[in-house]
């Protein structure tokens, strides 16, 4: 019995011990009880969703060359968390969610992926090339301003446009040992794990997106993670996803997030090199990236106060002042480009022209 229910059950006592009689005459009879009304009938042809799930698109384990550095939860130990059970983390701490998640998008960046364990592993791989080497060794140092400036070395080696060492194997074999988990952990009608991946480009002027897979490892497996050491382009991301899908049928989409770190690219009237927009790329960018991750730790993406001046919300976590990495700061004439209202109207306008919207 609950605090709330017992509190009404001792009233009800007091009162009949009270008033015997006026407590009878408060029980309901049958004909007072309300009967339920029938169940709303939805109009017809009505195929939108009416549920709400609760999850996460957007989480980053230690298989992540930037996460791995100062965490090691797996994961495995992610899908565990997101369904309800207790993890102990990195510091020792047991932790557990209040209800569980209904799916989990563990998209570690395609950059080195999978590199991290094996390096903290001495795997002979790693170890073959002279930066696993110099890494390896300093990050067992015992030394904590070694092991932290390594850690910062190895997190900048993801805006590098080639990568620190050869790492297809690791990859691969990283990629298809989380398929496979993902698969395990996979328990339709009770909690969905949705492969997937952030391909994360373009240095401080952030262009990354979340890379998710309709289906499961079998079809996952098909292909690796296309990182910024494959393309800094994100249109060669979506030409690479394209084919992907016609060559197996599958389903797949990119979520962008962060535009407001973008400096003025993410919803560019201009292709990545500063060419107009085609019918043709506006096609295929519409048809994979339906939505948008609007906001998050680094800042809100959906509007700004000089873009809405009327909007008193407009400056909910305003990150304004540089690009991701504070190597560029920001220019009034960047904003309209980098926030999803805006990004709405430069869609309806290019479509005026296109025939298509591509955001």
């Amino acid at each position: 019995m609950t605090r709330l229910s017992a509190c009404f059950a001792l009233t009800g006592l007091l009162l009949a011990a009270a008033v015997p009689a006026v407590a009878q005459d408060m029980v309901p009879q049958p004909g007072d009880v309300p009967v339920a009304a029938p169940p709303f009938s939805p109009y017809a042809g009505r195929e939108f969703p009416t549920r709400v799930y609760w999850g996460d698109t957007h989480l980053h384990t230690a298989v992540s060359v930037d996460a791995g550095t100062m965490n090691r939860i797996g994961q495995e130990d992610a899908y565990r968390f997101a369904r309800g059970e207790e993890v102990t983390t990195t510091h020792g701490l047991r932790v557990k969610l209040s209800r569980p998640l209904d799916f989990l998008v563990i998209s570690d960046h395609a950059e080195m992926y999978g590199l991290m364990p094996q390096l903290l592993k001495g795997d002979p791989d790693v170890l073959a090339s002279d930066t696993g080497r110099r890494w390896y060794g300093q990050l067992t140092s015992g030394d904590n301003q070694v092991v932290f400036a390594t850690a910062m070395e190895i997190v900048a080696s993801l805006s590098q446009k080639d990568p620190p060492m050869a790492s297809d194997r690791i990859v691969r074999n990283a990629w298809q040992a989380y398929t496979a988990l993902a698969d395990r952990y996979n328990e339709p009608g009770r909690f969905t794990a949705i492969i997937g991946y952030e391909y994360t480009t373009m240095g401080g002027n952030n262009l990354h997106r979340n890379v998710l897979f309709r289906g499961d490892a079998a079809e996952a497996n098909r292909t690796v993670p296309f990182s910024q050491f494959d393309s800094q382009n994100p249109e060669d991301l979506w030409r690479a996803l394209d084919e992907f899908r016609r060559g197996s049928g599958a389903e797949v989409l990119a979520i962008p997030h962060n535009g407001n770190l973008s400096n003025g690219r993410m919803f560019s009237v201009e292709t990545f090199d500063g060419k107009p927009y085609s019918r043709e790329l506006a096609e295929l960018r519409a048809s994979l990236e339906p939505v948008i991750e609007v906001t998050q730790i680094k800042g809100d993406g959906e509007a700004h106060p000089l873009l809405s001046p009327n909007d008193e919300f407009a400056d909910f976590e305003t990150w304004d002042r540089s690009n991701l990495n504070g190597t560029e700061a920001k220019r009034p004439e960047m904003l309209q480009y980098e926030y999803a209202r805006e990004a709405l109207k430069t869609g309806l306008a290019l479509e005026r022209s296109l025939g298509v919207n591509p955001f």
